[in-house]
């Protein structure tokens, strides 16, 4: 075997290995490899642009939005659209889509020319970018169901957090203020527990006061995981069942 056909040997291998770390990440399994490629494809390295994520982006975004615009009608159906447009608008933001790819760890999976290969950073409206790519990806190659459950199973942390800021609903300092005037204390909050890879780590975070622990709740960020810990800290001192799970 020459030299040419060893390292292209090889460079298929790195790529069905890369492809299979991605979908390990996304919790997808794609029938189409290369479309998944291609969502994965930066302009910077396509032959074409065509050959590119950037028409995928596009559909993607659309996608995106009407998931996340019918799991807001859905959930809240006595709000204004004002309100309405406010959350999803922050929920599709690129600084959200960039989040979720860093948990995703999709830096590790694009293809991208030399020059941007070589950064120790992208820049997040690249990897916000190729979330939007994806999310078209699992709507051609498995459907809307499945790119609705995509959508719900890396951003339902989010669009409860946002929900529940638009509400007024911070939990931690509801506790605080309960735990300060009913015992003379301030809560902290105590990791039990954490799992999952680096770039998709969960907590499972307790809330203590005065020596006494309360049930604890998992969340994707150790912030959320504090505001469900709180939450159930709550529920708990009121005699009611907790919201979130423990395990």
């Amino acid at each position: 075997m020459s030299t040419a056909e060893t390292n292209a040997v090889t460079g298929e291998t790195l790529l069905a290995e890369k492809l299979a770390a991605c979908e390990a990440s996304l919790g997808y399994r794609f029938r189409d490899r290369e479309l998944l490629e291609r969502c994965l494809t930066h302009a910077s390295v396509a032959r074409t642009r065509l050959a590119s994520n950037e028409r995928l982006e596009f559909l993607g975004d659309a996608v995106l939005g009407l998931v996340t615009c019918d799991a807001l009608f859905r959930r809240f159906p006595d709000w204004p659209e004002g309100e309405l447009t406010r959350i999803k608008s922050a929920l599709v933001s690129r600084t959200t889509c960039a989040k979720v790819a860093e948990q995703l760890g999709l830096e590790d999976a694009l293809l991208l020319g030399k020059g941007l290969a070589t950064h120790r950073s992208l820049p997040r409206s690249i990897l916000a970018a190729a979330l939007e790519s994806l999310v078209a990806g699992v709507y051609l190659d498995g459907g809307f169901e499945a790119a609705r459950e995509f959508i719900h199973r890396f951003l339902g942390e989010e669009i409860e957090e946002a929900t529940d800021s638009a509400q007024g609903r911070n939990y931690k300092s509801l506790l605080q203020q309960m735990a300060q005037k009913s015992f003379g204390e301030t809560p902290v909050y105590e990791v039990l527990d954490e799992k999952g890879p680096d770039h998709s780590k969960c907590f499972k975070v307790a809330a203590v006061i005065a020596a006494r622990t309360y049930p604890p709740a998992w969340g994707a960020s150790k912030k959320i995981a504090e505001q469900r810990a709180a939450s159930n800290a709550l529920c708990d001192i009121r005699g009611e069942e907790p919201r979130h799970a423990a395990d």
